[in-house]
């Protein structure tokens, strides 16, 4: 059986390819046959038999298309990804040629956590309880509490005990007020004679003022019995015993929610993963001279895979008087090496245009240029 051969000449129309992703684009039917004509001229065609058919090549084509948009989104998606994660992905979405600023949405969303521990935001609701608290009784179960609110056992965690004892300024005593050193009129004049307390601010430093208090604090730990308290695994621990009955606000939060509200639901169809980023298959008509000459080269690498393959079959091809043995091995070997090679090398210039990339290159421009600036001599002015 003799393989059918490249004729010489190709006509596309919509419908040969594969996927038909860009039939429609009148440079993707006007380049198709020319690429055709290329890469058989390149495969030894006409002092060479090339036994492909039009359809292999402008499958390839459109292969070599497809393979370059896959790189060069998939580059964008690396450097886009925080600022589009939680993005709505509808039907018209479409990210291709999209400038996507960069926000700070997700290491928001990441930082919630933090902000739900510290009890300063966060996506955890805070629930305050209180706790009667009988004289003479030190210690208390707060999972007892819960149950007894109708909260799972163990579910909730104790994030602050209100007890606040009274503010040490409240203790302050200033030695400049009132004695008669003339400091009174002085603050009259400055226009904070209304104020209290009075003088101490104004005529001495902040860390005086600090100092004092902390003494005050300290005092208050040593000498006197310091009210105070110790949680541990919800089990509450009142220090001094109580000689009172009283009542004791909490906050906590239910655990259960915390792992709940770590799950953000995507009914609305909104950007989860990698997987659905809005983006498409490339505009072949809007892809530049670059990037058009990179799917040249990857087209001829496909096409002389295949042709490889094709020799396979037809190791030998009979002539008169002879038979010639085909070169598939030399063909799978050299479009192997130069299919890899092509994808490195388009990796490596997307990587050379990140922001990262480019905004470290700006910084060294900007050191080579101070450092030229500063070799300048400076003009001396003279009045």
């Amino acid at each position: 059986m003799n393989p059918i051969i490249y004729p010489g000449s190709s006509s596309f129309f919509p419908g040969k390819t594969a996927f038909n992703f860009y039939d429609y684009d009148y440079q993707f039917q006007t380049d198709a046959d020319k690429v055709t004509t290329f890469v058989a001229r390149r495969l030894g065609y006409p002092i060479q038999n090339v036994e492909l058919q039009d359809i292999n090549f402008y499958t390839a084509f459109e292969e070599a298309i497809t393979t370059y948009g896959n790189e060069l989104y998939a580059y964008k998606l690396r450097d886009n990804y925080l600022s589009v994660e939680g993005l709505a992905t509808t039907t018209t979405t479409n990210l291709n040629n999209a400038v996507v600023a960069p926000n700070m949405g997700t290491v928001v969303r990441i930082s919630e956590q933090y902000g739900s521990e510290a009890g300063v935001g966060g996506n955890v609701t805070y629930y305050t309880g209180s706790l009667s608290m009988s004289a003479n009784h030190q210690n208390y179960d707060l999972n007892e509490w819960a149950i007894s609110q109708s909260i799972a056992n163990n579910d909730i965690e104790i994030k602050r005990i209100f007890y606040q004892e009274s503010p040490a300024i409240t203790r302050f005593f200033d030695p400049y007020a009132g004695t008669g050193t003339g400091m009174i009129n002085l603050m009259d004049a400055f226009g904070f004679g209304g104020f209290s307390p009075a003088i101490n601010f104004l005529m001495m430093p902040m860390s005086f003022d600090l100092q004092k208090i902390q003494a005050i604090e300290l005092n208050d730990q040593i000498r006197k019995s310091n009210f105070s308290f110790e949680i541990t695994n919800n089990h509450l621990r009142i220090f001094p015993i109580p000689n009172r009955d009283g009542k004791l606000h909490f906050q906590y939060i239910l655990k259960s929610e915390r792992l709940a509200n770590s799950i953000v639901s995507n009914n609305t169809g909104s950007v989860s993963n990698v997987s659905n980023v809005p983006y498409k298959n490339p505009v072949y008509s809007q892809i530049n001279a670059i990037g058009r000459q990179w799917i040249f080269e990857y087209t001829l690498a496909i096409c002389k895979e295949m042709l490889g393959y094709i020799r396979g079959k037809y190791s030998t091809v009979p002539i008169p008087g002879d038979q010639v043995t085909l070169n598939q091995s030399d063909l799978i070997t050299a479009a192997t090496a130069e299919k890899l090679a092509l994808i490195e090398r388009l990796r490596a210039f997307f990587d050379e245009t990140s922001k990262q990339a480019l905004l470290e290159r700006k910084a060294a421009e900007n050191t080579a240029m101070q450092s030229s600036l500063a070799s300048v001599p400076l003009t001396i002015y003279i009045g």
